[in-house]
């Protein structure tokens, strides 16, 4: 696994091709890290049972904001109550960067796969609890700061879970099919969201017609947050399963993790990934804050915008929602394959122009009212936030160094998730509270897009190339020899990039 450099050439002569061929890194067939089919299936089915059940968590919250607040602020004004339960969603997303600069940090140094187990684990605990505080009619408004609690203790260990998985992920998955395989991530989050609105659903039409139309009120509610606890269980038990990440055990297993400050592929805490990586950093969250208004107000946001302004009930607002999401999600990995091909950068604008396009016409259409609109106007929201979605576990890891990926990932998209993502909802509806323009959502949306465009720009083309600080990822051990062979000719490969250690010859 080493190299040596030729002797410098005499002051005043230029180096021969082959001098200048010597003195730069070389690529090895043994230097290749090796992932075959199978196990990348586990690894990406272990990580997408966490991101499942961290949605499911949302789509329950979400579908069940209107009940939620008649449950957790009775007394209170509605509007005003409904503000206050949507900052329960909201403050749990203003925790997440803690989450993120704690357990990012830790994830580089223990590894992926301990902190993964954990953030699960904390989550699942934290949304069946939920399902056991007691309801204002009970014991008073002071109930909201459990409430509060347990949102926080989520957004805590959920700082540490869209970030780990994505470098878990995009660290398993082989370089000419990266997009393909990190999109499924995302499968598993937004068919968690669905599971969840389905949940509130079934929970309703089953709880009414036996017990009345204020079943939900009277305790209803609770069921699909105690449904966590066997979910949860399953989840972890996934969890432990998954080994971990291959470029993390090569840049372990070779000591190659330096600490030295001023080498940017070095192992970092916090200053040090800003100091090196700000501009990604900044590139990053601008993306995140994009693609992230568009998901949020497809899922989070559109149960209180249906219900409140287009006046659906919440279970036609999760029978209209629930389709899109399915297929949306079963596209994801489509688009993926496309970015692997046509690269990210087409994707990721794909997306931002057809969110400035689509959006305003979709909150129109939505606002006639029928089924069909609604899911119509739906549809052309998910078109924007599926290409937005499929790109975003691949793009954003490949951004910083293996050493000190999950810590920058942790940093990058929990501030972006946190500020512009999450905090949709609230945004949303305090603008259609402040101004009476029902179509205030779809210009904060659109903004956001065009930052993102802008942002896009920037960024290095990553489809078909090695995570930088890491070796090639591959299927085969013939695909390692076509490499290694064509190396010079190929534009992907940046040997200066690999942690490939070199001896400086005689």
């Amino acid at each position: 696994m080493t190299t040596e450099h030729a002797e410098p050439a005499a002051e005043g002569n230029r180096p021969s091709r082959r001098a200048r061929k010597a003195m730069k890194k070389r690529l090895e067939e043994e230097h290749c890290i090796l992932v075959e089919p199978k196990s990348i299936r586990t690894a990406i089915g272990g990580t997408t049972v966490g991101n499942f059940m961290e949605w499911f968590d949302f789509g329950v919250y979400g579908y069940l904001a209107v009940t939620m607040t008649s449950v957790f602020t009775e007394g209170m004004d509605r509007q005003m109550g409904l503000l206050v339960t949507l900052l329960g969603f909201a403050v749990s997303f203003l925790v997440r960067p803690l989450g993120g600069m704690v357990l990012g940090p830790l994830g580089d140094k223990v590894g992926r796969q301990k902190v993964l187990f954990f953030t699960m684990a904390t989550m699942a605990t934290a949304t069946a609890l939920i399902g056991v505080l007691p309801t204002a009619a009970q014991v008073g408004l002071w109930v909201i700061v459990p409430l509060y609690l347990l949102k926080m203790i989520q957004g805590f260990s959920t700082g540490g879970e869209y970030a780990g998985a994505t470098t878990y992920v995009s660290e398993f998955a082989p370089d000419k099919s990266r997009g393909y395989w990190a999109s499924w991530l995302d499968v598993g989050s937004y068919l968690g969201f669905a599971a969840g609105a389905g949940t509130v659903a079934i929970t309703t039409v089953i709880s009414t017609s036996i017990a009345g139309e204020n079943a939900m009120l009277d305790g209803g509610w609770r069921i699909p947050f105690l449904v966590a606890i066997p979910l949860g269980a399953v989840a972890i038990w996934f969890r432990l399963k998954i080994p971990e990440t291959p470029s993390f055990e090569a840049n372990e297993d070779a000591g190659l993790i330096t600490k030295d400050k001023d080498d940017q592929y070095a192992r970092h805490g916090l200053l040090g990934v800003v100091r090196h990586f700000w501009k990604e950093i900044l590139l990053g969250i601008a993306i995140v804050a994009g693609s992230q208004t568009v998901g949020y107000a497809l899922t989070s946001f559109m149960p209180t915008y249906l219900e409140e302004t287009v006046k659906v009930s919440n279970v036609q607002a999760a029978v209209a929602t629930i389709p899109v999401l399915v297929i949306m999600s079963l596209c994801l990995p489509l688009i993926g394959r496309l970015s692997d091909r046509m690269g990210r950068k087409f994707v990721f604008m794909v997306a931002s122009g057809a969110t400035i396009v689509l959006i305003v016409p979709a909150f129109a259409v939505m606002q006639i009212g029928t089924m069909t609109a609604v899911i119509i106007a739906l549809f052309m929201v998910a078109i924007p936030a599926g290409f937005y979605i499929a790109c975003l576990a691949s793009t954003l890891p490949a951004l910083f160094p293996t050493a000190s990926r999950y810590g920058a990932m942790g940093l990058t998209f929990n501030l972006g998730v946190s500020l512009f993502g999450g905090t949709t909802p609230l945004f949303a509806q305090a603008l259609i509270d402040v101004t009476g323009n029902s179509y205030m959502p779809a210009f904060y949306i659109m903004f956001f897009s065009v930052i993102a465009f802008i942002a896009v720009c920037f960024i290095k083309e990553s489809a078909r190339r090695p995570l930088l600080g890491s070796f090639p990822t591959v299927e085969t051990r013939e695909e390692a020899v076509e490499l290694v062979a064509g190396q010079d000719d190929n534009p992907d490969l940046d040997p200066d990039t690999m942690p490939i250690p070199v001896i400086h010859g005689a």
